[in-house]
């Protein structure tokens, strides 16, 4: 039975999607918003927003919480919609979808011959990070999580495998993937922003969360530069900015697991930032936090 549906929803996704890439970007990113904005409010999944959002951000208020669940599920039907059509977006040419800015910290690394970890979060769309490092010449191998539907997952595969240097599933055998990539001298791409379960305990909005330690590992055993890669969505669907932020100082010292927990915190105080600042862009679907006792 959990055979079929997974078919039937394979089929029923592959669908939708090359339903969505006939249609011209704008409207199919205006048609998920709309759809998700309807939909995903009304969730049981919302509640988990909602109690998020009251205990990380509770100056938004009621009204202003409400209105985030909205723009979140906006954002996520937009991106999701607009996942046909990612080959589609222009980037350093006049007029074009995507800004940028702070590229020069990736010019300053590569000049250095260091390997570069890039680190984003859920924001926005979060797959264009890796389209402009590509088409800024410096692809990255992107460490992911694989979907729990294997046809699906050949969808995702499709899509990021257009862009990416290489596709690394998170795991024991992507850990070495990562480590081989990075001793060749090429470049990482990490989401990190989401719980995980044997990761290390890290503050992130001032609780302390189970968090992913593979860049803060990595890049002190491969003396990697860590730069932090912001996307946001721009007031339209058609309109994005990707901003590469200077280096993180990597911590010294002779305490090498003290070293990648102050790394690791700064890089969640980052995201933080980030998420504060345009906190209807960010998924507040996640488990993030442990339950307050």
């Amino acid at each position: 039975m959990r055979k079929l549906l997974r078919i039937v929803e394979a089929g029923f996704v592959v669908g939708l999607y090359h339903l969505l890439g006939l249609l011209p970007r704008h409207v199919a990113s205006g048609f998920g918003g709309a759809f998700a904005r309807f939909l995903g409010p009304k969730l049981s999944l919302s509640k988990r927003a909602r109690k998020n959002l009251r205990r990380f951000m509770p100056e938004l208020g009621d009204e202003g919480i409400e209105r985030t669940i909205h723009e979140m599920w906006d954002n996520l039907g937009r991106t999701a919609a607009e996942y046909p059509h990612l080959m589609k977006f222009t980037v350093f040419v006049p007029g074009a979808d995507i800004e940028v800015s702070g590229f020069e910290h990736i010019d300053a690394a590569k000049a250095a011959g260091k390997p570069i970890i890039f680190f984003a979060a859920h924001l926005a769309n979060w797959e264009l990070a890796g389209l402009v490092a590509a088409r800024y010449d410096t692809p990255v191998h992107l460490v992911y999580r694989e979907a729990n539907n294997r046809h699906v997952e050949t969808l995702f595969k499709r899509g990021r495998g257009a862009f990416a240097a290489g596709l690394i599933p998170k795991g024991s055998s992507g850990a070495r993937l990562a480590m081989q990539a990075l001793k060749e001298g090429k470049h990482l791409g990490m989401l990190l922003d989401q719980k995980m379960n044997d990761g290390i305990s890290v503050p992130f909005f001032g609780v302390d969360a189970m968090t992913a330690p593979a860049l803060g590992a990595l890049a002190l055993r491969f003396d990697c530069v860590i730069l932090p890669a912001r996307v946001e969505r721009l007031g339209s669907a058609a309109k994005f900015r990707v901003t590469v932020e200077p280096a993180l100082p990597v911590p010294q010292g002779s305490d090498k697991e003290a070293r990648m927990i102050a790394l690791m915190t700064a890089v969640n105080a980052r995201m933080e930032e980030w998420i504060r600042k345009r906190p209807g862009q960010w998924l507040w679907l996640h488990r993030r936090w442990p339950e307050p006792k």
